[in-house]
């Protein structure tokens, strides 16, 4: 099993730095070839801080593997609101300037809401799968649009800022992408065989596996690019990280492995896992919409108790495994 750990352990640290080396060749190409940045934030961003949960659930349930694939995806959701905006909010206090995310906020509440529904039978099948994928081409369609309109939003000046700094020579920028395109496949393959070979050694659910060794790893970029956001005060992008990724993986994510293969939902995941994540979720729209004119503001507060909701559902995880 010691291997297995090994492998785990390079096969995340790979697939961060490859998903950082993705994203920086496919955001400095499509800004070469004249790509707004807000979109480029929206679209090119998003799918590479998101390609980790991608190919991981894929693999995974290519390979029958679905209690990591569900993991991964659901996991990372709620790493990405309790750990990562609880993390960056402790940092800073977070606050919603973007209309944009104010607008995205009661759109993940839906397709979460949506997502639960389709779980509920304990079965995602092909139909479901594709309802997801046309759901989130949608979301796509309307992300350029959005993204055409509101050219003077604060996550486009944000975004501005930030790719002006990170910005390649065209060469670099198509070596990096296909490198670290090609490094994030190979990663995600080592890292599911890792997983579920620790799984079967230690005799727990691949499930759990997928919820915390899993998720947490390929949530990694977001929270270093979250804290990066922070520091330099561009709080729509720490914000977007997060509220893009739990769209990625709610609809593309799980759309595509239940494409790959219909994906059984383990009971204890719509008992124990499901319900944090759609609580969460609520919770972030309620602290983050801002309503009767007050601006959406996660605080310091706000920040600790996501945190410690994150390490309490973790321990009982973990706990669980005795």
């Amino acid at each position: 099993m010691a291997p297995a750990f090994i492998v785990v352990i390079i096969s995340l640290g790979v697939l961060v730095w490859s998903a950082d080396r993705f994203v920086d060749g496919a955001s400095s190409t499509a800004r070469h070839f004249g790509m707004p940045p807000l979109l480029i934030g929206m679209l090119i961003v998003g799918f590479g801080t998101s390609a980790p949960e991608m190919l991981v659930s894929s693999l995974a349930a290519w390979q029958g593997n679905p209690g990591i694939a569900l993991g991964n995806a659901y996991g990372s959701n709620i790493a990405n609101i309790a750990l990562i905006l609880g993390v960056t909010a402790m940092i800073s206090p977070i606050a919603f300037h973007s209309n944009i995310l104010r607008k995205e906020l009661p759109i993940l509440t839906m397709v979460t809401g949506l997502s639960v529904m389709l779980i509920w039978d304990k079965m995602i099948t092909r139909l479901d799968a594709g309802m997801l994928l046309v759901i989130f081409a949608g979301f796509m369609f309307w992300s350029i649009h959005q993204g055409m309109r509101q050219r003077e939003d604060s996550l486009e000046q944000e975004m501005q800022q930030q790719l002006s700094s990170r910005t390649l020579p065209l060469n670099r920028a198509l070596f990096w992408l296909i490198l670290g395109l090609l490094l994030l496949i190979g990663s995600s393959r080592s890292l599911v065989w890792g997983a579920v070979t620790i799984a079967t050694a230690i005799g727990i659910s691949e499930l759990v596996v997928g919820l915390t060794v899993v998720a947490i790893g390929t949530s990694l970029p977001e929270l270093a690019s979250s804290i990066m956001a922070i520091r330099k005060k561009e709080h729509d992008i720490a914000l977007g990280n997060v509220i893009g990724s739990n769209l990625f993986n709610t609809l593309a994510v799980v759309g595509l492995a239940g494409s790959v293969r219909p994906l059984p939902v383990p009971p204890e995941a719509l008992s124990r896992d499901i319900p944090l994540m759609a609580g969460l979720t609520l919770a972030l729209f309620i602290i983050g919409y801002g309503f009767r004119g007050r601006a959406g503001r996660i605080n310091r507060f706000e920040g600790a108790f996501l945190v410690i909701t994150f390490c309490a559902y973790t321990a009982y995880l973990v706990a669980s495994i005795t």
